[in-house]
């Protein structure tokens, strides 16, 4: 069996997959986005956020990230072109699109990371398509919790995504699954 096909760089949406979308005075990491982060550098992944924001809110909403993941927020076109994800690429020194994973809840940028001729994961519970925080979630009953999340899950899918979790807590198992499939020669 060849070897797993390493991953060439993750670009991840910031608000709402990496720090809470929420308008909250200090923006907080979403549950599991430190420890991923921490995980993808270890394994010497590089990777990049990408969100539509004026330089002053970037540096705001990035502030709670490490300071070796690299920001894309300023697109030469609006989403869903795919020139923002393949600006944070080249930002990244990546020379191939073989590899390279985009992970948000964001649907417009999901289709910015298809257009591009990326793997996209989509987050089915933090996302835009749910429009709570980790709070509010945590709040929600059970029930409320699997109706939003299947709708989101359901909307993920009509979009084109190759893969939908709940959070950046299942992102590793996700990983997992998307090598198995680029061993048996899928691609995006």
């Amino acid at each position: 069996m060849p070897d797993a096909p390493a991953f060439t760089a993750l670009l991840f949406g910031l608000r709402g997959c990496l720090v809470e979308a929420g308008g909250t005075a200090k923006p907080q990491p979403t549950p599991g986005a430190l420890r991923t982060l921490d995980w993808l550098n270890q394994q010497q992944v590089p990777c990049a956020w990408i969100d539509e924001l004026s330089s002053a809110d970037a540096e705001h909403f990035g502030r709670p990230l490490p300071a070796w993941i690299k920001a894309q927020y300023q697109a030469p076109a609006p989403w869903p072109a795919p020139d923002a994800c393949w600006q944070a690429l080249m930002t990244l020194k990546t020379h191939t699109l073989e590899g390279c994973v985009l992970v948000s809840g964001e649907p417009r940028l999901l289709q910015s990371g298809l257009n591009a001729g990326l793997w996209t994961i989509g987050l089915a519970t933090c996302g835009s398509l749910c429009a709570v925080d980790s709070q509010q979630w945590q709040a929600l009953s059970p029930q409320e919790q699997e109706r939003k999340r299947g709708k989101a899950t359901l909307q993920l899918f009509a979009l084109g995504v190759h893969s939908v979790i709940d959070h950046l807590e299942a992102l590793s198992d996700c990983l997992a699954d998307i090598t198995q499939r680029r061993l048996k020669g899928e691609k995006p």
